[in-house]
């Protein structure tokens, strides 16, 4: 007998997402440690927020959140919140019920920002990193850079002039300008451009130096 491809309401939903993950999906162990290295940071985190007041984001879902944006090259906050939505995965590894509502992208940026000035988001990979479980994949008889680098929904007209200069653009209200040819990506990417706004993103060739793109630039040394 054939199935039916039609689709009922219900009115209640029993799902549970530990059930959900397979029992060797790589972010259980992943999961496992972090949580512990947050248990280990309650205190830290207690002293940043005051104990009354409107309860922001959870500084241990934040991290978490944070670390799923790592390792899935997710582009922007706001893809992020999209995501944590509807993707079980995304939900239990961060810490949220399956009817928990997502964050808006604006105050998880600022509750991120906290973070990052109280230092507490590097004591954290500071402390994650010399995990007894991570420590022994780490090596001091090498030296290595990470230089990855996240692809960034950031527009090339964002990129201006330091001295205040600029090309000018073509007749009409919203000039045109050819931002994938070489010679306007090579005087963008130089040293007298910067990026208008707070995120740090770069610009980046292209194979074979055709044209160029915009993306995060996340180094890691030791």
């Amino acid at each position: 007998m054939r199935g039916s491809d039609i689709r009922t309401g219900e009115l209640f939903s029993y799902v549970d997402l530990e059930e959900r993950v397979p029992k060797n999906h790589p972010l259980r162990l992943i999961r496992r440690i972090v949580n512990e290295v947050l248990a280990a940071l309650d205190r830290e985190f207690a002293e940043l927020y005051a104990e009354e007041g409107r309860p922001s984001i959870a500084p241990e879902r934040l991290l978490r959140a944070l670390l799923l944006q790592a390792f899935y090259t997710i582009r922007s906050e706001r893809q992020l919140m999209e995501q944590l939505h509807y993707n079980l995965l995304y939900r239990w590894f961060v810490g949220l019920g399956v009817d928990d509502p997502v964050w808006v992208p604006t105050v998880f940026t600022k509750n991120r920002d906290r973070l990052l000035e109280a230092e507490v988001a590097r004591k954290f990979l500071a402390e994650l990193l010399n995990h007894k479980e991570v420590r022994a994949l780490l090596s001091d008889e090498h030296f290595s850079v990470d230089g990855t680098q996240i692809a960034a929904w950031a527009s090339m007209k964002s990129f201006v002039a330091k001295d205040g200069s600029g090309e000018p653009p073509s007749p009409g209200r919203n000039g045109e300008r050819d931002f994938a040819s070489p010679i306007t990506f090579a005087v963008r990417a130089g040293a007298r451009h910067r990026r208008i706004g707070r995120a740090p993103y770069v610009l980046r060739p292209r194979a074979g130096g055709s044209s160029g793109w915009t993306c995060r630039r996340l180094n890691a040394e030791k």
